[in-house]
């Protein structure tokens, strides 16, 4: 594998957990990135050597950690953070962005928070295969989408059960039947004109305890969930169809076409001046759109 490898995720219509970049990189003496503020959550895992982490905990208070190999360090949305390769020992690691509707609660399984975001392992069968897993991932370039999304699933699950701060769930509580009743019926009918009394009232919930229950399970309200959904789905069909904006309106559940759609396809279906203009700049143009995300 060469020094470096990066990669931008080209779809972003998976709901529940979304790929958006990965890579692996053997860093340079002192090399460091940041301060920066993610949108999504980030997950580096230390190979080899050692670096410096400064990451703001939930206090605001930023905080300083030392990482060596076979540890890993998590970055929440929104946390700003800077991290530096070692002088002498510079570290070698692998690297995948994600975020989703389910990733808030698999991040709850591995103990790992903002104030205590260093991953350490309990298992390290189960650590080399959650390493190599990212590996293949950084290697996926040109896989298909669903087998880099199975490497996601698959990096989850190991990263949960190998967490040495890992949490077990505690099964068979009301609120997970409820929390995935709600799912369902938002995937089966977000076609049509609902709205979250709707939900609430298929749940058989109050709208206020409903609404505690997302918040606890994905971080968002019934209807930021809700409109999340229906542009993933809005963006899915700007991609791989022909419909006009106001026909993807109504196949997502919107009788008149909704403000956020206009902006979704300049975004996702650019016009030639659009594509020209990337390639001039140097943006990476991919499937439906140009991307100029930076890197690890």
């Amino acid at each position: 594998m060469s020094d470096f490898t990066f990669s931008v995720f080209p779809e972003q219509h998976f709901v529940d957990m979304c790929l958006y970049q990965y890579g692996y990189e053997r860093c340079d003496p002192l090399h460091s990135y940041g301060p920066f503020a993610r949108n999504h959550y980030l997950f580096h895992y230390v190979i080899s050597g050692t670096g410096t982490l400064m990451a703001m905990d939930e206090a605001g208070q930023t905080r300083t950690y030392q990482i060596h190999s076979g540890h890993g360090f998590l970055i929440f949305p929104q946390q700003i953070t800077t991290y530096s390769a070692d002088e002498t020992h510079p570290w070698e690691y692998t690297w995948a962005e994600f975020d989703g509707m389910a990733v808030k609660e698999a991040i709850m399984q591995t103990g790992l928070t903002a104030g205590s975001p260093i991953y350490r392992s309990s298992d390290r069968e189960l650590t080399a295969r959650m390493k190599d897993t990212l590996l293949t991932l950084a290697r996926s370039k040109d896989a298909s989408i669903y087998g880099q999304i199975g490497l996601l699933y698959t990096f989850m699950d190991l990263l949960a059960r190998s967490s040495a701060t890992r949490r077990v769930p505690k099964s068979g509580h009301m609120s997970d039947f409820y929390i995935k009743e709600a799912f369902t019926f938002v995937e089966q009918n977000f076609h049509n004109p609902i709205g979250v009394e709707d939900i609430a009232d298929f749940c058989s919930l109050s709208r206020g305890y409903l609404n505690k229950v997302f918040k606890k399970y994905t971080g968002m309200s019934p209807q930021e969930f809700l409109i999340h959904y229906r542009m993933s789905k809005a963006a899915q069909l700007l991609k791989l169809t022909e419909l006009s904006v106001g026909n993807i309106g109504k196949a997502v559940g919107y009788p008149q076409s909704p403000p956020f759609l206009p902006g979704l396809q300049d975004q996702l279906r650019p016009v030639p001046s659009q594509l020209a203009e990337g390639k001039r700049h140097g943006f990476r143009c991919r499937q439906g759109g140009m991307t100029g995300e930076p890197g690890p």
